[in-house]
C-alpha cells in the first residue's frame, strides 16, 4: 500500500494527454454544428455552474480541455479541488473563440461532473466515519484508462489511495491462496521474493483465515465481506499485529458502524465504480 501523496490533482502530464484523448474522441475531424452554425469570428464567454452541492474536483482537467483547442482561451478556477461548493454557485469562467468553447463543451462537463462526484461520494463516507479513527480508501475498481484522475478526485474528497496498480504492492487474494496452497505458504514466499520494504496484506474471510494471517506474519489483513460481530472477534484476534482492513459490501448504511469495530482502514469500491455524477452546466453567451 502507498503513502497519500498531497496533491489533490492528477499529475500535468497525464491531464495532458487524458484530454487529448477525449477530445479526439469528441471531436473527430470536427464539430460539425458549430463549424455550420458559429462564425469562427464569435466570441464567447461563459460559467460553470453546480445545480447541486458537492465537492471540487477536476477542474485542472476540464481546464486542460478548452486550452488544448485554443491556447487563447481565459479560464478562470474559481474553486479549487477540495472545496465545498453549493448550488447555484459559480465553479469556473471561461472566454474565448465561441467554437472552441462549443467543441470542448462536452468533454469538459463529462470529466468534470464525474470527478466531482466522486470526491462529493468520498467526502461522505469520510464525514460518516469523523467519529473513528478509520480512513476510507478507494480500491482498483476504476475506470480503465483515468485510474490516476479516479484518485485524485478520491484524495480531493479526502479520502486516501490505496495501492496504484499491480506493481505497487503485495495483495494476496483468494485465488493467490488456493493457487499458492495455503496463507502460510502465500505468505512465506512472498516474503522471499520481493523488496524488503513492501507490506504484505492478505484477504480474509473467516476467523481461521485471520489467525492464519497473523501466525504468518502479514503487515495488513484485510476482512473481507464479513459482519459486524465477525469484525470484532477479528480485530481482538489480530489486536496490535498488523493493520486491519475492512473491504466488501461497504455503503453508507452501514459505514459508521464497520469504522466503530475499530479497524485502521475502510476500502470502498463505490467510491470510484459508482459515483453519481454531479450536474454541472456551462452556460455560454456572446460577448463583443
Amino acid at each position: 500500500m502507498t503513502s497519500l501523496v498531497n496533491d489533490l490533482e492528477a499529475p500535468p502530464h497525464i491531464i495532458r494527454d487524458l484530454a487529448s484523448q477525449a477530445l479526439a474522441e469528441d471531436i473527430g475531424p470536427g464539430d460539425a454544428t458549430s463549424q455550420a452554425v458559429i462564425s469562427p469570428s464569435v466570441q464567447a464567454a461563459g460559467q460553470f455552474v453546480a445545480k447541486q452541492a458537492g465537492i471540487m474536483a477536476g477542474m485542472a482537467v476540464a481546464r486542460q480541455c478548452f486550452q488544448q483547442l485554443s491556447p487563447k482561451v481565459h479560464f478562470a478556477t474559481l474553486k479549487q479541488a477540495g472545496e465545498r461548493f453549493e448550488t447555484a454557485e459559480v465553479l469556473a469562467e471561461v472566454e474565448g473563440a465561441a467554437r472552441a468553447l462549443l467543441a470542448a463543451e462536452r468533454t469538459a462537463l463529462n470529466f468534470l461532473q464525474r470527478l466531482c462526484g466522486v470526491a462529493t461520494l468520498t467526502r461522505q463516507f469520510v464525514d460518516a466515519t469523523a467519529h473513528a479513527k478509520a480512513q476510507i480508501a478507494d480500491t482498483r475498481k476504476t475506470t480503465p484508462g483515468v485510474r490516476a484522475l479516479d484518485r485524485a478526485a478520491v484524495r480531493a474528497g479526502g479520502g486516501k489511495n490505496h495501492r496504484r496498480a499491480l506493481y505497487d504492492g503485495i495483495l494476496i487474494k483468494d485465488n493467490h491462496i488456493r493457487l499458492a496452497g495455503s496463507i502460510a505458504e502465500a505468505v512465506a514466499s512472498a516474503r522471499s521474493n520481493v523488496h524488503y520494504l513492501f507490506k504484505i496484506e492478505v484477504e480474509t474471510t473467516s476467523l481461521d483465515q485471520v489467525r492464519e494471517a497473523v501466525a504468518a506474519g502479514a503487515d495488513i489483513i484485510m476482512l473481507d465481506n464479513m459482519s459486524i460481530e465477525m469484525m470484532h472477534e477479528a480485530v481482538a484476534i489480530i489486536g496490535d499485529q498488523a493493520l486491519i482492513e475492512a473491504s466488501g459490501g461497504i455503503d453508507l448504511s452501514n459505514v459508521a458502524e464497520v469504522a466503530a469495530t475499530g479497524v485502521d482502514l475502510i476500502s470502498v469500491g463505490t467510491l470510484t465504480h459508482s459515483a453519481p455524477s454531479l450536474d454541472i452546466s456551462l452556460e455560454l453567451r456572446p460577448v463583443p
